[in-house]
């Protein structure tokens, strides 16, 4: 038989019932930071994975995109036109109208020619000083493969010449292409000649 008073037995019940309850807390609070845990680490893996995914399009992107350079040949004659991550095909050079000058495709390289144009820039710019530079906006369309695929760009480019003194005497004066700088990706005839009638030279 029991030595317990029932003010003993009542408090050792109400003990129990506390144990219980603080085990049932730790048990869930166990789960709660089980599911947390679990959720914190799904949560990371995405953000991994979609970070992974944003560099490869980046990536891709920046593979796919064509940034065109010049290589100055022949003295300033020539610029072969380069890009270091594709071989450009068919290759379309279009000028301002109010130069005169048609649409030009080189049939080998991929080339800007100073006889394309020389004639009427001379014929703009005489009158006035024999040594000057400017810029010529021209439209730069083309096709180039990406790996297997072939795909097309445009740009507008601004093609550098200067023009000086022949050095022969009454030989008049000569122009020189100096270098290519892109202006902006894209564009079409009606940008290329807005860009020419706001900065042709002035003789």
């Amino acid at each position: 038989m029991s030595s317990e008073t029932p003010t003993e037995r009542r408090e050792a019940a109400a003990t129990r019932r506390r144990w219980v309850t603080l085990a049932e807390v730790v048990a869930v609070a166990g789960v709660l930071i089980a599911a947390l845990t679990l959720w914190t680490n799904w949560s990371e893996h995405r953000a991994a994975e979609a970070d992974k995914i944003a560099a490869q399009s980046s990536e891709a992107r920046e593979r796919t995109k064509i940034d065109l350079s010049a290589i100055v040949q022949d003295g300033g004659a020539t610029l072969l036109l380069k890009d270091a991550r594709h071989d450009l095909q068919d290759v379309t050079i279009t000028f301002p109208r109010a130069l005169g000058v048609s649409p030009q495709r080189p049939p080998a390289e991929p080339v800007i020619e100073k006889s394309w144009f020389s004639k009427p820039l001379l014929k703009l710019t005489d009158g006035g000083a024999d040594n000057r530079s400017g810029r010529l906006p021209v439209l730069v369309s083309l096709h180039y493969f990406d790996g297997d695929t072939t795909r097309s760009a445009s740009g507008i480019y601004d093609v550098i010449w200067k023009t000086e003194a022949g050095s022969i005497p009454f030989a008049g004066r000569s122009l020189k292409l100096e270098g290519l700088r892109v202006r902006q990706r894209g564009g079409d005839q009606a940008r290329i000649d807005a860009i020419w009638a706001r900065e042709k030279p002035a003789v």
